[in-house]
């Protein structure tokens, strides 16, 4: 409720209370819409990983004593050690989470860059923004990259792949599947690899999204927009969204590569 002051025959409103145009809690409009985003994006991933970890602990583990030697099979889910072990241009080296880990600091390290850029919006430093943001850029394209790569390599399979028995024509066939679809998955049940490639994939929506916005937000520095406005306040707009995205890729890297 708006406090009021009276002076004679003026009323005045506190300005720390919501009446239009008055920033409520010293925020903006526009960073509360984008707060209100950000939450409303959270239901969707808590939802989506929430599924996953239903679907997750709905198949047995892998046991050696039941299951003997490991190897993939439907009948259990896979172990992320013996899924995400390759890593580029080292052929048949075994790499449990390295190159996932490396994806992983690279995108935490594009959010480091996205605070110094935002700091360097409050003093006003128009290089040091521009600078910070051309490596957040650099950040999201690499991260990008490297999930282009993991998604070729998951589909691809490895050369073993996994042998499945199917009936065909009332006889039993052995038949090796190799890599991974929305149908088929040498990994492990066909729900593993369905799971793996819409929440990834969700999550590199939004990474390609928020590197499109932070070009849009580096060319208006570039060409002085913010520094005519007077502040730099879209960059920590931007900066909201950028850190959300980071910071869901940390719980699904514990749900899909940890668990």
């Amino acid at each position: 409720m708006a406090t009021t002051v009276t002076t004679g025959s003026t009323t005045t409103f506190d300005k720390k209370t919501w009446m239009g145009g008055v920033e409520p809690m010293n925020a903006s409009y526009g960073k509360l819409m984008m707060w209100f985003f950000l939450i409303s994006d959270t239901f969707t991933f808590s939802a989506l990983l929430v599924t996953y970890g239903l679907i997750r602990f709905s198949f047995p583990a892998y046991d050696p004593a039941i299951h003997g030697a490991f190897q993939f099979s439907n009948l259990y889910w896979p172990i992320p050690e013996k899924v995400y072990n390759a890593v580029p241009f080292l052929h048949g080296v075994d790499a449990p989470l390295v190159f996932v880990g490396l994806m992983t600091f690279v995108l935490i390290f594009s959010s480091v860059t996205m605070v110094l850029a935002v700091e360097a919006g409050h003093r006003m430093d128009r290089a040091d923004v521009e600078k910070y943001m051309l490596w957040t850029i650099l950040g999201g394209f690499a991260f990008l990259g490297c999930q282009a790569w993991e998604w070729s390599h998951f589909i691809h399979g490895t050369e073993q792949g996994m042998q499945i028995k199917e009936l065909v024509g009332g006889e039993w066939v052995t038949r090796t599947v190799f890599g991974a679809n929305l149908t088929e998955n040498q990994y492990g049940p066909p729900a593993f690899a369905d799971l793996f490639f819409f929440i990834t994939g969700f999550h590199g929506t939004h990474v390609f999204s928020g590197v499109i916005l932070n070009i849009l937000i580096f060319y208006r520095a570039a060409t002085g927009l913010y520094q005519r406005r007077g502040h730099y306040e879209m960059v920590e707009k931007v900066g909201l969204y950028w850190h959300f995205v980071d910071l869901v890729w940390v719980f699904v890297f514990t749900f899909f590569y940890l668990v």
